[in-house]
């Protein structure tokens, strides 16, 4: 019997190079489409106690690419800007190379006048073109690397999940001018994970005495989020604001804060 096993759409030479574009696509989607760093303070508590001139602000490989802080000199307004990460993860025109490790060094820093506590949560996800999410694809091949684990920043592991990772900076963030008011990093590089050029799947058609075997990536065409929020609650009563913004029970003892 004869066997016949074309590839779906393109010879292995082409459907390598369309790959490739696929996944420059990605990056490029992933940039542009995305709400990729959002900061903010919680307007729930804010809301029930008098604060003025909180601020909190993302950095991205020692850049300052999203902020929030409260104004209270002019009128309570917010001055806020929502910036895009991975923008200059690459140089112009390089494609995204799968199983390359890219600094992608990420920080927060206090940007108001008074001391607060942070949290950090990431998201991470993939989607098709159209910006649909995809559950079936897996978070995990996207390796954004968190450092400084235990000894600055604590995982909320009950908070986690392989999309969703909830970090709490252990120390008190300072006002600039009265401590370190710069967090050190949480995370220092992304990679995506080269086993997703081996994610396929087959299909299998026979027809007469030919078989037809097609191919098709898992990924191709797939684009990858993150996310980054940052909250900040202010020094004064802390473990209650914490408790009331976040839902969250921590011990601070000493400006150190614990999960309970």
């Amino acid at each position: 019997m004869k066997v016949r096993r074309p590839k779906k759409l393109f010879p292995p030479a082409v459907t390598a190079v369309m790959f490739v574009a696929a996944m420059a696509l990605l990056i490029f989607g992933s940039v542009e489409g995305t709400r990729a760093a959002l900061t903010y303070y919680s307007e729930t508590y804010a809301s029930r106690v008098q604060m003025y001139d909180i601020g909190v602000s993302l950095h991205e490989n020692g850049e300052r690419v999203s902020w929030r802080d409260y104004n209270s000199s002019a009128n309570g307004t917010w001055n806020e800007h929502t910036g895009v990460l991975l923008a200059h993860m690459r140089d112009d025109g390089e494609p995204l190379k799968l199983g390359k490790t890219y600094q992608e060094q990420l920080s927060v820093a206090n940007s108001g006048t008074i001391n607060q506590y942070v949290r950090v949560t990431v998201y991470k996800y993939w989607t098709d073109a159209s910006g649909t999410k995809l559950q079936h694809l897996s978070p995990e091949l996207i390796n954004l690397h968190f450092v400084n684990l235990d000894t600055d920043w604590l995982l909320d592991t009950e908070a986690s999940t392989p999309e969703r990772t909830v970090l709490y900076y252990n120390k008190l963030l300072y006002a600039e001018g009265e401590g370190v008011s710069e967090t050190p990093l949480f995370a220092d590089t992304l990679t995506i994970d080269d086993m997703i050029a081996t994610k396929v799947h087959q299909e299998v058609e026979k027809s007469g005495e030919y078989t037809t075997i097609t191919t098709t990536y898992d990924y191709d065409g797939m684009q990858f989020r993150i996310e980054a929020k940052v909250d900040a609650v202010q020094e004064h009563n802390a473990e209650d604001a914490i408790l009331s913004a976040w839902g969250k029970n921590v011990t601070v003892s000493n400006n150190m804060l614990s999960l309970d």
